[in-house]
């Protein structure tokens, strides 16, 4: 399940190979009410009862507070109804994940407030080489990489950067969204190595505290 973003998917996978997806990339947020029809959605559509599932995945942010709290609680009811493990999914990682050409650094950001952005370094067989931070884009955002590296920057937050910095070697996608589809693999992967979260305790990467906001008297 991948709700961090505006993007409400839902897919079922066997073995790392996609079954079945949903998926609905609205900026209003429609993951209350979609994201348990796009699950029996893919249930139906596999052929698969929930008694037969070994495990549930969820992405783990950083993203939206919001989004985050209603794919993680779905997640954790799940697996407390099946007596099933968890596990998350960065989801940088997972967004990393669907950049296929010959790269040297892969940055996926995402957007987060005025000039601010989530984002994470990748090197060119995907290992994660920096933090994911919270940072503002500046000028001297990602310098280290702007010598003789071909860069791709990916995701809600790189038309930040590209109206800011002007550097020949970064290339820009920058309508890709988050998606269940590249978490089949990586949580198969996990789930082979018994890498699962305490149900219980296990709380989304929201790198930020949530803020209220109140319109202005």
């Amino acid at each position: 399940m991948e709700t961090a973003t505006t993007n409400c998917s839902v897919s079922l996978a066997r073995d790392g190979q996609l079954l079945a997806i949903r998926e609905n990339n609205t900026p209003n947020y429609s993951h209350a009410e979609q994201l348990h029809v796009f699950i029996a959605e893919c249930m139906e559509e596999a052929k698969v009862s929930l008694n037969e599932l070994d495990a549930i995945a969820v992405s783990k942010g950083p993203g939206s507070y919001t989004g985050l709290r209603i794919g993680v609680s779905a997640a954790k009811g799940l697996c407390f109804s099946l007596d099933v493990p968890l596990i998350s999914i960065p989801t940088l990682t997972s967004m990393a994940s669907q950049v296929k050409g010959a790269y040297d650094y892969i940055i996926p950001v995402l957007d987060a407030r005025r000039m601010e952005v989530y984002s994470a370094v990748f090197d060119k067989d995907l290992k994660q080489i920096r933090d994911t931070e919270a940072e503002i884009i500046s000028e001297q955002s990602f310098e280290a990489y702007t010598d003789d590296n071909i860069v791709h920057i990916l995701g809600s937050g790189a038309q930040k950067i590209k109206d800011l910095l002007a550097v020949e070697n970064f290339s820009y996608a920058t309508g890709c969204v988050p998606s269940s589809k590249e978490m089949a693999l990586l949580s198969y992967e996990k789930y082979m190595d018994n890498d699962f979260e305490d149900v219980a305790y296990f709380e989304p990467n929201y790198l930020k505290d949530f803020m209220l906001q109140t319109k202005k008297k």
